[in-house]
């Protein structure tokens, strides 16, 4: 069963975890389509990377945000 993800949580001045998953969620669904120069994610670890480098405002670890990516396209 998937882990509940609480993506209300403010992470930043107002932002929550909600809108960086929808900030996010475009560029990661092309990339996983393989319609990216950038592969596909394979890991956890690549997801969070990625994540952290993409956020707008904060580039700190969400874990919320990895989470939620990593259930949505099944990434160990």
């Amino acid at each position: 069963m998937a882990k509940k993800i609480d993506l209300s949580k403010e992470i930043y001045e107002g932002w929550t975890a909600q809108d960086f998953v929808d900030d996010l969620a475009p560029s990661f669904a092309i990339i996983m389509a393989g319609q990216s120069w950038h592969e596909p994610f394979k890991t956890r670890a690549e997801v969070k990377a990625w994540c952290m480098s993409n956020q707008p405002f904060y580039k700190k670890y969400v874990p919320a945000v990895v989470d939620y990516f990593c259930q949505q396209y099944n990434i160990r």
